[in-house]
């Protein structure tokens, strides 16, 4: 590989890089004593360092897209391990976007709460890694070196609340069904390789569709029914999404943050990869006798399931974190699309995924700006009246809360559109009118939050959550602000940038 090759792989790099330097950092920075949780470390000094390491991780996919990575001379020397392409650039950077912000908002979480541990931040910068190996795998090995190098650093930052019950059965529960799905997708990739006698994607793909030698097919549907059954967990479909509601509530709200984005889109690309790639035969992408009407079935049981469920919830956190799950459910609609849809629905999934990072960080981000050490903001009536008490960090929210409801002009609007456009022009009304009722349930607990915030005040007696003061949150917001607006007002641009990158998928 000469240097010049680096530059294909160097947002990867550049954030490996980093994460051993935080580790250095962490090492050897100077700690302080607290006397309710023994020694503390830096946490905001980190955060900042953290968040620089994953921003120029961003701005390398950036400029290895200008470039083009067909471009760079020996691009191709780590293929098909790491397949160098605009799709992978333009993953990469949504996942460098949503850690950076996930990074800035523990910069302010972490202290306030005290939980000011140095560790978090190389656990982060790792499970990016990791994350964006995944994204970017073309053989089984790699994939699954990126999913289980992603998986245990968020296994760990889901327990990272140490001292609570919650966090820790969260982690527990999260690891053990981690490891169970892991364990269903490395078997059904084990047989595939028995089946074809290929690792990388390509090759399976060759194997499935040369008539000399071509594999037993009832081989291949129960490797490929394994392999989607793993992939289905890390993007939490129902009914494989048992983990979600727990490891978000029990995980720190930054964790919780990052879980949301970068597992999800990290998921959902290698889901792109695996199914355009190994299962792109065309037996096993039609929708008689393949994947597509199972993602759509799942597609329907996790909307609505998700979006009936969280219409119950007390907990905001638990609320957020049925509606990613039902957000996924959104996403497998453009899935289900693809094989007739083509590439507008791979950019159609690129563009919503880039429009969930920035709402659902800005979310969780203004959640954890509405309360402080001692006075969260927990339950709906915690937020009762913040309107009035601290416009500033409402307004965040509502801004958030409404793009991912789908409202115009935000992000979230034209993903869900894009969403729609895909599944019409692939000919799945239904799925698509089941979508959109979907979309109105999904209202229903948004605009809850906006009734409470303005249109109620406290019980009383009862608490109330005291908003906290972080410039390391308020940037995160404001950055994540300005993209959810930015996306709204102008999509086109972006939009061509997804279909580009969707485009060049292998």
């Amino acid at each position: 590989m000469n240097f010049r090759a680096l530059l294909g792989v160097a947002p990867l790099l550049v954030v490996a890089l980093g994460g051993a330097l935080l580790m250095v950092a962490e090492a050897f920075s100077r700690r302080r004593d607290d006397d309710e949780h023994g020694p503390t470390g830096p946490s905001s000094e980190l955060a900042l360092a953290t968040a620089v390491t994953l921003f120029v991780g961003a701005i390398f996919s950036a400029a290895v897209w200008f470039v083009g990575p067909e471009k760079i001379e020996g691009a191709n020397a780590v293929a098909p391990y790491i397949v160098v392409d605009r799709f992978t650039t333009f993953v990469s950077f949504i996942l460098c976007l949503g850690a950076g912000l996930s990074a800035l908002l523990a910069g302010g979480y972490l202290p306030e709460h005290k939980l000011d541990r140095g560790e978090f931040y190389p656990l982060l910068t790792f499970s990016t890694v990791g994350a964006m190996i995944l994204a970017s795998a073309g053989d089984v090995l790699s994939l699954f070196i990126g999913l289980e190098t992603m998986s245990l650093g968020v296994y760990a930052m889901t327990g990272f609340r140490r001292t609570s019950p919650r966090s820790t059965e969260a982690a527990v529960k999260y690891f053990l069904l981690g490891s169970f799905a892991a364990a269903l997708l490395l078997y059904g990739a084990a047989l595939l390789y028995g089946a074809t006698g290929h690792t990388d994607f390509d090759g399976i793909r060759q194997a499935l569709i040369t008539p000399v030698g071509k594999p037993n097919r009832g081989l291949t549907l129960i490797a490929a029914t394994l392999v989607l059954v793993g992939m289905a967990f890390k993007v939490s479909a129902v009914p494989f999404h048992m983990w979600t509601p727990d490891a978000y509530e029990g995980a720190p709200t930054p964790a919780t943050g990052y879980m949301a984005v970068a597992v999800k889109t990290a998921a959902f690309a290698s889901l792109l990869r695996v199914l355009l790639g190994a299962l792109g035969h065309p037996d096993l992408a039609s929708w008689g006798s393949g994947w597509p009407p199972v993602l759509a079935f799942l597609a329907v049981l996790t909307m609505t399931v998700a979006n009936l469920t969280a219409g119950r919830q007390e907990s905001v956190k638990r609320m957020l974190a049925y509606s990613s799950i039902a957000h996924a459910g959104y996403v497998l609609v453009a899935v289900v699309a693809m094989p007739k849809a083509g590439a507008e629905s791979q950019g159609a999934v690129l563009f919503y995924l880039l429009a969930y990072t920035v709402s659902t960080v800005g979310a969780f981000g203004a959640l954890i700006l509405c309360g402080s050490r001692g006075a969260e903001a927990v339950s709906y009536e915690d937020l009762a009246g913040l309107g009035k008490r601290h416009p500033a960090a409402a307004a965040a929210f509502s801004l958030f809360l409404l793009s991912l409801a789908g409202v115009p002009p935000t992000a979230g609007f034209f993903g869900k559109l894009n969403v729609v456009k895909a599944a019409i022009g692939a000919g799945h009304i239904a799925l698509t009118v089941v979508l959109l009722i979907n979309s109105v349930l999904a209202a229903y607990y948004y605009l809850r939050v906006l009734v409470y915030m303005y249109m109620r005040d406290p019980a009383p007696g009862a608490p109330i959550a005291k908003p906290m003061r972080s410039g390391y949150v308020a940037g995160a917001l404001v950055l994540a602000a300005i993209a959810v607006i930015g996306l709204g007002l102008w999509p086109v641009l972006p939009l061509r940038v997804a279909l580009a990158a969707a485009l060049a998928a292998k």
